[in-house]
């Protein structure tokens, strides 16, 4: 492989460290050649760390379109790699000429690139506004730059999302933490704890707010110190800032900063403000010297720092939230020493050079298999989009599945916030009822798949269950192979529909993987018989939880108790819910005097289940926590997995929570409900409208003792794991039998 880059060669701070750090480590594994069009020191540093590097000097865009032009017939290419406007509007023209792929890295929000420069924004910013959109691949310094561009209409599949790697092989700094603090002139003691930041003093980086932030809390803690390393043309006004709030004696202006090593080890807290950022260097820095950081939630922030585990965010601009928690780190130096410690081991894991560099490769072998080979194409349909954990649980599951299987595949997904589809799960998307979007991808999809949950019902709606075997039909008449995948069939009560659901289905649907024996049922009542029918499992079975420290990091932020002993609470409203709520409250009294269980009340769709949830509480007499924000799956299954029994209303706090071996009560409102638990070999539900708080209490002690027997949980587990093989099993053949489509 044989790669070109092309760039400015005028680069400073994260973007240069990105590109020199990353084109030496993938210099002894691919062939790397790097075109500069300014000499200066980001060439020679280059090639004093072994880069090929060609400067092409000179503003003569066209004469040096030329010599590029020329340079890749001769050398023989295979993919060009731009950074920033120049480069990527060099790639853009170079990519007509030559006929090859292109991907640029996107370092930053490139609307705000020249912000306070208005005439650089107008001409650089412009020209790179438009040449990116003309770019085949981009690639985003975080995930949440990778959204900010879905946001913009960039095509998801298109783009990747890389981190900036630091080499994390121990370092000894040049200078000791005293020294260093005399060095640069902060006036600080053996009791003094000095939080800073290493930034260009830029109105981005809103280096303001964090001095307003330590004002305050420098009030309270007068043994709180600042320093700031960095340059730029907000020095003067934030030295006035500084000095008008009262704090110029106990804020350090150190000007850049060349040896970071002795500057983040003479740090106790790290710090960072923007108001836009990626995935900035300066948190792993500090991550590698162990200091717990605070920063604005901001870019990709929030993938390395877990809020209440290893660091703590603020929204942009709040500087009384960055006092609190200046104040909260400056008084428990154990708490300090402890985040610190766990942001450390994150970054070290998930944030090094090596696995951006390995990230690198992938993403430049992805780019030519899809060039080679191009993408086939799935049709998925479901009741996503909605805030509904479980659902959106099932497309993540149908999507794991199939890229396990598959990872070239491309997707076009039904929902109802195309979106927030789209950022989520980095896949194509339209909005649910858009039927000549759909008419258009049928006629050019491999196969389609019908996921999950209980479509096939008429109790919520005669006309969802008219639009869902509406699809199934314009599927196959368009030539796809139909698919209905993980499913719940019924309840199906009105006559004309039976009929109309068993002929639809027997007409156009090629197979049907069902989550529980009762559907199997209803298919047979139905007369269901040409599709190949297997009992499988729910698809979500197979979800991992989110690792232990996120998890942490989410309970702390809510003031839970990592180690806590906890009874989840998993309710929805329901028609006959108020009058059970009294029950249920008592219930959880009772769990909580008894066995020592707080109660925590889940929502898997906030905006209803919030509700009910607050129905309950308002009637209970025990302490309690109570979610009120949507989850990740992955966050729902960790969050859940913490429970030692979990009474849940909905299927897939069932599910959840029957994945990670968790006791279970059901409270049934659904036959669905009564199906799965007994699917898996559990028998303690009881009906809504028959529920007792003696009844529902005698369950949980049930469940409780069922604790006690791994043995009697694990069962339940392989079980799920076992049938849930059958869905992939279906899929693979699909993804490997069903025809090409143009």
């Amino acid at each position: 492989m044989k790669v070109l880059h092309l760039i400015s060669g005028g680069d400073t701070g994260g973007a240069k460290t990105h590109v020199h750090s990353l084109l030496a480590g993938l210099t002894p594994r691919i062939q790397v050649k790097m075109v500069c069009f300014t000499e200066g020191p980001f060439a020679q540093e280059a090639r004093e760390l072994g880069i090929d590097t060609q400067v092409f000097p000179g503003r003569n865009f066209f004469a040096n379109l030329k010599k590029l032009s020329q340079m890749v017939r001769e050398e023989g290419f295979d993919l060009i790699h731009s950074h920033g406007a120049r480069g990527n509007m060099m790639a853009a023209f170079l990519s007509k000429r030559t006929g090859l792929p292109t991907v640029s890295t996107v370092h930053s929000d490139y609307r705000l690139d020249y912000l306070g420069r208005p005439l650089s924004r107008l001409t650089y910013g412009t020209i790179n506004t438009i040449a990116l959109r003309k770019l085949d691949y981009r690639i985003g310094v975080s995930d949440a730059m990778v959204d900010l561009l879905i946001s913009r209409r960039f095509d998801p599949e298109k783009l990747f999302a890389i981190y900036n790697g630091l080499d994390f092989t121990p370092r000894t700094p040049a200078l000791g933490r005293e020294e260093y603090l005399r060095s640069v002139g902060l006036e600080a003691d053996e009791g003094s704890v000095v939080a800073g930041i290493a930034a260009r003093l830029n109105p981005v980086k809103d280096i303001a707010t964090l001095i307003r932030g330590f004002a305050l809390a420098h009030a309270e803690f007068p043994n709180l110190r600042l320093l700031i390393a960095g340059d730029g043309e907000e020095m003067d006004n934030l030295k006035a800032l500084a000095q008008e709030l009262g704090v110029a004696k106990e804020v350090c202006f150190a000007g850049w900063v060349s040896d970071t090593d002795s500057f983040y080890n003479a740090l106790d807290i790290n710090t960072l403000t923007s108001i836009s950022e990626t995935f900035p260097y300066s948190l792993t820095e500090g991550a590698r010297a162990g200091l717990p950081t605070i920063s604005s939630k901001v870019g990709g922030v929030s993938y390395l720092i877990d809020h209440g585990s290893n660091g703590y965010l603020f929204p942009p601009g709040d500087h009384k939230a960055l006092a609190g928690h200046l104040l909260t780190l400056a008084r428990d130096p154990a708490l300090r020493k402890s985040m610190g410690r766990r942001l450390y081991e994150k970054a070290n894991r998930e944030f090094s050079i090596e696995a951006t560099i390995q990230r690198q490769l992938e993403i430049y072998e992805a780019i030519l298999r899809y060039e080679k080979t191009g993408r086939d194409r799935v049709i998925i349909c479901g009741a996503y989009g909605r805030g509904n954990a479980g659902d959106d649980a099932i497309l993540l599951a149908i999507l794991t599945e199939l890229r396990a299987i598959n990872p070239d595949l491309s997707f076009q997904v039904f929902s109802r916030n195309p979106l927030e589809t789209r950022k989520t799960y980095r896949v194509n998307a339209f909005y649910i009822f858009h039927v000549w979007k759909a008419l258009y991808h049928f006629k050019r999809a491999k196969f389609f798949i019908n996921g999950g949950g209980s479509l096939m019902q008429d109790v919520t709606s005669f006309r969802s269950l008219w639009f869902y075997l509406w699809t199934l039909a314009a599927a196959k008449r368009h030539g796809c192979p139909v698919i209905m995948y993980g499913c719940g069939i019924g309840p199906i009560r009105n006559s004309g529909n039976r009929v109309r659901a068993a002929k639809v289905m027997n007409r156009y649907v090629d197979a049907i993987t069902l989550r529980d024996p009762d559907s199997l049922k209803e298919l047979e009542v139905l007369g269901v018989t040409q599709p190949k029918i297997a009992l499988s499992a729910d698809t979500t079975v197979s979800l991992p939880a989110a690792p232990g420290d996120v998890i942490d990091g989410i309970l702390d932020s809510l003031g839970i108790p990592v180690g806590g002993n906890y009874v989840g609470f998993v309710l929805r409203p329901w028609p006959g819910f108020e009058v059970k709520a009294k029950d249920i409250a008592a219930a959880a009294d009772y769990v909580y005097e008894t066995y020592g269980l707080t109660p925590v009340f889940f929502p898997i769709e906030p905006r209803l289940d919030v509700t009910a949830a607050q129905r309950v509480v308002s009637r209970m007499k025990a302490p309690y926590y109570m979610f009120t924000e949507p989850y990740t799956a992955a966050q729902t299954i960790g969050i859940l997995a913490r429970m030692k029994v979990v009474v849940s209303m909905r299927l897939h706090g069932l599910i959840f929570s029957a994945g990670q071996g968790v006791p279970l009560v059901g409270i049934v409102y659904d036959q669905k409900v009564i199906s799965f638990l007994s699917y898996i070999g559990q028998d303690l539900y009881e009906d809504l409208h028959n529920l007792t708080a003696e009844g529902l209490k005698a369950l949980i002690d049930q469940a409780v003792s069922r604790g006690k027997d791994p043995e009697f949980l694990s069962e339940s587990v392989e079980k799920l794991r076992r049938m849930d093989e059958v869905n992939r099993k279906t899929l693979e053949a699909y993804v490997k039998q069903a025809p090409e489509k143009a």
